[in-house]
């Protein structure tokens, strides 16, 4: 019987690198996705898969990795690099990898090289109560990184994404709060991080007179792309504005 495999992750770095540790096969796969995707959910730098510890039971499995790399593309727009994979699995890989882009380097010391000096994303991030005032706090920091990092246009969208982000927390999760802004061309990403592992609902049959109801709608309606992914201990909700004004 495979041995169970473990996906260990070392974020103490501004990268994270997660350890696939083990066998891998196709249960063991829904594991290692959920580890990755709490990983990318903490928008670190990038994130380094060191594969050299691990050994394949099912060639399909490799198919997480891919997944994953799709999801990091969406959002956090958070590189992800395959480090170390046996030769199989790397031949596999780099013909599966044509509709995302997946790096597969020979050692995780090729891959934090790989890191260009200065790279980092401009970001800020702030904690905040489930308070009344938080939303306005909210819409003061978004519009001081608009003018800061040059995009003015955004200020509108901005405020209107993190208005309904903390709204919801302090009406329906009533928990601590971390607001992070990032700018990583060409988007403007707007995260929320809360300790309540409900995921918010889109409701589209809601009247447009309705005085409630309508935040994720408008959400909606000037981002991008935005979603949800699950956290330790809760969740954070995303989005993803353009650079250039939506046509």
């Amino acid at each position: 019987m495979p041995t169970a495999v473990q996906c260990l992750i070392d974020d103490r770095q501004a990268y994270a690198v997660a350890r696939v540790v083990g066998v891998l096969d196709g249960m063991g796969a829904v594991a290692v996705r959920s580890a990755l995707i709490k990983c990318l959910a903490e928008q670190p730098e990038a994130v380094f898969v060191d594969l050299s510890e691990m050994r394949l039971a099912d060639p399909s499995a490799l198919s997480v990795f891919l997944a994953v790399a799709r999801q990091a593309e969406r959002w956090p727009a958070v590189p992800l690099v395959l480090c170390a994979p046996q030769a199989d699995a790397a031949e596999f890989l780099q013909r599966r990898a044509f509709d995302c882009e997946l790096p597969v380097l020979p050692s995780l010391a090729d891959a934090v090289r790989s890191l260009e000096p200065g790279s980092a994303a401009p970001s800020v991030s702030e904690e905040l109560l489930p308070v009344v005032g938080a939303g306005r706090r909210a819409r003061e920091l978004a519009t001081e990184v608009c003018f800061q990092w040059e995009v003015p246009g955004l200020v509108g969208p901005a405020c209107t994404v993190v208005t309904e982000f903390v709204n919801n927390v302090v009406a329906h999760a009533h928990t601590m709060m971390t607001l992070r802004l990032s700018l990583r061309d060409p988007y403007l990403h707007i995260a929320v991080r809360d300790g309540s592992p409900v995921e918010p609902v889109l409701r589209r049959d809601v009247s447009h007179t309705a005085l409630a109801g309508r935040g994720l709608a408008l959400v909606d309606a000037v981002s991008r792309h935005w979603g949800s992914l699950p956290t330790e201990g809760g969740k954070v909700v995303w989005a993803m504005l353009d650079q250039a004004p939506r046509r």
